[in-house]
């Protein structure tokens, strides 16, 4: 590859946007911001707020799968300015995304933060590490985990790139919806108890 981005941009991709009329913008982009290939500090904050992203994989045919992850947020965090990794907690048990692992290395993790409608692609390869008892307990510290991992996923950054806003629908957690509901009630019990007082002092019963 010649710059990072030919992870995504292949010699496809490129004759496309070429014929599309795209290749000039995204070709001065990889001059003038090339697609970062270390965890900046920027992005680890953003990945230490997620409670949620999407992983995908292919097996060894090229099939590709998307699995959603959650945890508490923090769950999937950096290790090294290379290395992200979470452990990895019991689920449906398909083990479609550990198993396409050992066929494939190729991996993508999609960020999404809908509140500030912004949006985190990262490209690499992925490991699923089943003996290391101290990286899953330093992959489970500070977390308040519903059930014990069985394992760590590791995944080693190629490149990543920052979406634009566009298309994306605002969403709120219940977490970043509880101060503005709160404000709300709060204003409903001040205004219950002016129009109480109100009342009264007209000799409303």
């Amino acid at each position: 590859m010649d710059t990072p981005s030919d992870v995504a941009f292949s010699p496809t991709v490129k004759a496309t946007q070429e014929r599309l009329g795209s290749r000039k913008h995204f070709a001065a982009g990889e001059i003038e911001r090339p697609w970062p290939t270390t965890i900046r500090d920027d992005l680890a904050a953003f990945i230490a707020q997620r409670d949620t992203f999407y992983l995908a994989t292919a097996n060894k045919a090229g099939q590709p799968y998307i699995q959603h992850r959650g945890g508490p947020p923090g769950f999937l965090r950096a290790l090294d300015e290379r290395t992200l990794g979470f452990a990895d907690l019991p689920g449906n048990r398909q083990y479609i995304t550990i198993a396409n692992l050992q066929d494939n290395p190729q991996a993508f993790i999609f960020l999404m933060d809908y509140a500030r409608q912004q949006r985190v692609k990262i490209w690499g390869t992925a490991r699923v590490v089943e003996d290391d008892a101290a990286l899953i307990e330093r992959l489970s510290e500070g977390l308040t985990l519903r059930k014990k991992p069985h394992r760590a996923i590791v995944f080693t950054v190629a490149t990543w790139d920052i979406n634009c806003r566009q298309h994306i629908t605002a969403r709120y957690t219940e977490d970043e919806l509880r101060p503005a509901i709160e404000k709300l009630q709060a204003r409903i019990l001040e205004l219950e108890a002016e129009n109480e007082a109100l009342k009264r002092h007209a000799g409303i019963a």
